[in-house]
């Protein structure tokens, strides 16, 4: 059985505001002598959270050697704060574990917070008794997978609806919560997928997020499939299943493997 690492000693930040959602976890699915980690992070419109996008994809990745955590992230009802809260106290976290790299990987609104993270991160606070809060939440890379980028054009209506409730249509959190809008010259190099038949969340999100980075001078590989429907995950049977292939790959060249 999987390991259950806890993020916080106590109960998490937000916690008043996120009933039954006090101690958010990570599932530990380690590779031996893996110099890299990837941060799994399962969609299910900020409601749920898939399974098929959580245990089968960090097995995925311990089949090329790298080490994967999937993260239990607080969702609805939750302060719109928490899950981001959650994944950059995921990074630091596994970062503390003595990897050289550390990556996050998320499908759909799970994408969402994936973009949230690696652009939206802190440097961490060096004057915090936690020693863990004292390390960055930058990720070392991130991997959108057919992701909801954006709360503004081509959102997917429900995930913005459930993250900011009443205030769903405020201008300064539909900016803060949208990724191509938060983009810099220091943004981790990306990793993108989507199909091109997505009704659900339309792949303008990615080619939009890839824009900003191409215009940030930032590294990334974009994969638009032609075929598939929303919610894929490996994508047995189609065609875009060669995505975890390619992200391998991509992830090997960057030092995640042994």
């Amino acid at each position: 059985m999987e390991e259950k690492i806890f993020l916080w000693p106590g109960a998490a930040p937000y916690a008043e505001q996120s009933p039954g959602q006090a101690a958010p976890s990570l599932t530990a699915f380690p590779a031996e002598n893996a110099r890299g980690a990837v941060i799994v992070i399962p969609g299910g419109g900020y409601v749920m959270k898939a399974d098929h996008e959580g245990a089968p994809i960090a097995r995925m990745l311990n089949g090329a050697g790298i080490a994967a955590y999937v993260l239990d992230y607080r969702v609805h009802p939750c302060h719109r704060e928490a899950p981001l809260a959650d994944a950059k106290r995921a990074v630091r976290l596994v970062r503390s574990m003595g990897y050289e790299k550390v990556g996050v990987l998320g499908f759909s609104a799970g994408g969402h917070l994936c973009c949230a993270a690696a652009t939206l991160y802190d440097e961490g606070n060096p004057d915090a008794d936690d020693p863990i809060e004292r390390l960055s939440s930058r990720p070392d890379v991130f991997v959108p997978c057919y992701a909801v980028v954006s709360f503004g054009p081509y959102t997917h209506g429900g995930s913005r609806d459930a993250l900011l409730g009443e205030q769903k249509d405020d201008p300064a959190l539909i900016r803060r919560f949208s990724a191509e809008e938060n983009v810099t010259d220091r943004t981790p190099p990306a990793f993108l997928w989507h199909t091109a038949e997505d009704g659900l969340v339309p792949c303008q999100n990615s080619l939009n997020l890839a824009k900003a980075l191409a215009d940030h001078h930032v590294p990334f590989e974009l994969h638009i499939y032609e075929k598939g429907h929303h919610g894929l995950g490996l994508a047995p049977e189609h065609a875009a299943a060669a995505w975890s292939g390619a992200l391998c790959r991509w992830l090997l060249e960057r030092g995640f493997g042994k």
